[in-house]
């Protein structure tokens, strides 16, 4: 009787007045605890069974064929996504290259240069869809020095085991994009009794990642869970794809080639030189005068710019991408039965707008946003209406009375 009055749970053995819920089965109990922790162990191994990365592409898969697929979801850009599709296809040799090899393989990090808007961090998205190896997208600006506030470098390992659900092997042979690294980049040469630990210190902690070391993880981040085991991760086959918008590094590759970024001045190079879209010059020594330090900049061989967006390409990004803009709006309406159409009149004006304020890409969606956003909130309550035609009359009046309408361009 005294059993049966005062139960406990059959598993970790606490007492029902320390747990919040002690079920009842037909020989024991079990609290709220072992239950979590039953579920997480049942999904680590359905996870495992049903989720394998193989390492390999299939023979007929090629650079090409890479490339090609990049071309359904980023409009232009030919020179960055060769640069990516190569890469991705080397990472999987490497992959499968035996051992025994004299000659091994050595792995080629990327280093993407380009302004906001033209796709760096779309093409880190869209190539995640075509691999089947663990791919993570991570932040730069989050990083700090290990010892300060914030994160330490290694939880950029953190996210891939958790992308891969801890499988170390899969992780070891994963793929990583570390988005705005022009953050992290050197505040100055000035001498200052502080340290500078959201960027020299954070380049020198990434060099054993990139280059390839044996690192100690912790697998749920460091600061939250001081008290975890370590895990060890090689990242010897972990390729790294890294990008920024570097802003102002286009005065600093101007001033190398002796050219004027603005003004009357013409500079002396006796070669013809694109004003409007230096990155295209971009070379180590100006990442280094920029703020990187040469040791990281050299464990990222592959340097790659991508191109401003010009009316052509923006227009193209509007409407023929599979997850195009326009067809996203079309598909919001379609939902609430109404029809959604432009007109070409209209789409050139939101072209021109978004070429206007030199926002890129993401400016489209800002132009849109401030344009539909009346429709999006009244044609839903009106049953009557089936099909909206978008004008450029229609367009230009609401973007007039919109926040955005007060933006010029730099």
């Amino acid at each position: 009787m005294k059993k049966e009055m005062d139960p406990s749970c059959s598993f970790c053995g606490r007492k029902k007045k320390e747990t919040q819920i002690l079920i009842s089965g037909i020989e024991g109990h079990i609290c709220e605890n072992c239950v979590q922790q039953a579920q997480q162990i049942i999904d680590e191994e359905l996870f495992q069974k049903h989720k394998k990365f193989q390492f390999n592409l299939p023979n007929s898969v090629k650079p090409r064929d890479i490339k090609k697929f990049l071309d359904g979801y980023v409009i232009g850009q030919d020179e960055a996504k060769k640069f990516i599709s190569v890469a991705v296809y080397n990472h999987y040799k490497r992959l499968n290259q035996s051992k025994s090899d004299e000659v091994e393989i050595e792995k080629s990090n990327i280093l993407m240069v380009g302004q906001t808007g033209t796709g760096k961090t779309l093409l880190a998205k869209t190539i995640a869809k075509f691999l089947n190896v663990p791919f993570a997208i991570v932040d730069a600006t989050v990083f700090t020095e290990a010892g300060y506030v914030g994160e330490d470098v290694e939880s950029i390992l953190s996210r891939l085991l958790q992308v891969c659900n801890y499988d170390i092997t899969a992780a070891q042979h994963g793929i990583i994009y570390i988005d705005e690294i022009d953050k992290i980049a050197r505040k100055g040469d000035n001498p200052s009794i502080t340290r500078d630990v959201s960027g020299e210190g954070v380049q020198q902690a990434m060099l054993k990642l990139l280059e390839g070391s044996e690192v100690l993880v912790p697998p749920q981040g460091g600061r939250k869970h001081p008290e975890q085991k370590l895990v060890k991760v090689d990242t010897s086959n972990i390729l790294f794809i890294c990008g920024g918008a570097f802003e102002g590094i286009d005065k600093l590759i101007a001033s190398r080639m002796n050219q004027s970024k603005v003004g009357f001045k013409k500079g002396k190079d006796k070669t013809n030189v694109d004003k409007d879209n230096f990155l295209q010059y971009i070379s180590p020594l100006d990442m280094r005068t920029f703020g990187l330090i040469p040791e990281l900049i050299g464990r990222l061989p592959v340097l790659v710019h991508l191109n401003p967006l010009d009316r052509p390409a923006l227009r193209a990004i509007l409407t023929e991408p599979k997850n195009a803009l326009l067809k996203q709006y079309q598909k919001i309406f379609k939902a609430d039965g109404i029809h959604l159409s432009y007109d070409d009149d209209a789409i050139d004006y939101i072209v021109d707008k978004a070429y206007e304020y030199k926002l890129g890409a993401r400016g489209l969606r800002s132009i849109c946003e401030a344009a539909f956003t009346d429709v999006m909130y009244n044609l839903p309550s009106e049953n009557d209406v089936k099909e909206f035609v978008v004008t450029r009359d229609f367009v230009e009046e609401k973007l007039e009375d919109a926040q955005i309408s007060k933006l010029r361009a730099a």
